[in-house]
């Protein structure tokens, strides 16, 4: 049964995501604090971690930071207060893979759930890699490699550069990113992906204030030069 890490301290809204989430045979583990939750992902090594943004003690932030560095596979989805702009773009900085508004149906939780475990879990039968120029997906492990040194890259990240290795010089508008990489049930917006787009060019380009890898299609979105 696989493993949620739910973060959140108000015991109603926890309440009620954990229902939903074992209805659907989710395994759901608690916690009330951000210190209480980063504890628990130690013992229990969850594939899904939802922290709410305003915890007592460490924030949401602070644990997302933790988790993303510690564990660098686990999928996180934050939960942020309507219209909190500047929560989802930190939320996203510091390693998360979605977010969720504050108010929210719990049905629409589940799916974003699913959705990112799609993209974080069981692609183990195939072992091939793909190799573009100095870049090696390892398709087993589910590792970035260049030059032969892995780079250490976020689910959503490795599902951006997958896609874009895969696809050499087409151009992607953003929201065919979103509904690729974030799926059908992703209900956000596309702020997501130029978020994304920034980290991934920070830890894959040379310099990435002039990337070589990663062309912006100005108006349009994002395609992967073809390397000679």
């Amino acid at each position: 049964m696989t493993k949620i890490l739910l973060v959140e301290d108000e015991v109603s809204i926890r309440g009620f995501l954990k229902i939903n989430l074992i209805r659907n045979e989710f395994e759901v583990i608690e916690a009330g604090t951000g210190e209480e939750g980063i504890e628990k992902a130690i013992k229990e090594k969850p594939s899904i971690a939802i922290l709410d943004v305003m915890l007592p003690g460490i924030d949401g932030f602070q644990v997302c930071e933790k988790l993303r560095l510690e564990y660098p596979e686990m999928g996180i989805i934050m939960l942020t207060a309507k219209g909190q702009d500047m929560d989802k773009i930190m939320g996203l900085e510091y390693g998360a893979d979605d977010y969720i508004l504050k108010p929210f149906n719990p049905i629409e939780v589940v799916l974003r759930v699913k959705a990112l475990l799609r993209r974080v879990g069981n692609v183990n039968s195939n072992k091939d890699k793909l190799i573009n120029g100095p870049f090696i997906i390892d398709l087993y492990s589910k590792k970035l490699l260049k030059n032969h040194v892995e780079i250490d890259v976020t689910p959503k990240e490795y599902a951006l550069i997958k896609l874009f290795i895969e696809n050499p010089n087409k151009g992607f508008s953003r929201d065919e990113l979103l509904d690729l990489v974030w799926g059908y049930s992703y209900f956000g917006d596309s702020k997501l992906i130029d978020v994304n787009i920034r980290r991934l060019r920070a830890k894959i380009e040379e310099n990435s204030s002039e990337p070589k890898y990663i062309e912006t299609i100005w108006g349009v979105g994002y395609r992967w030069k073809i390397l000679k």
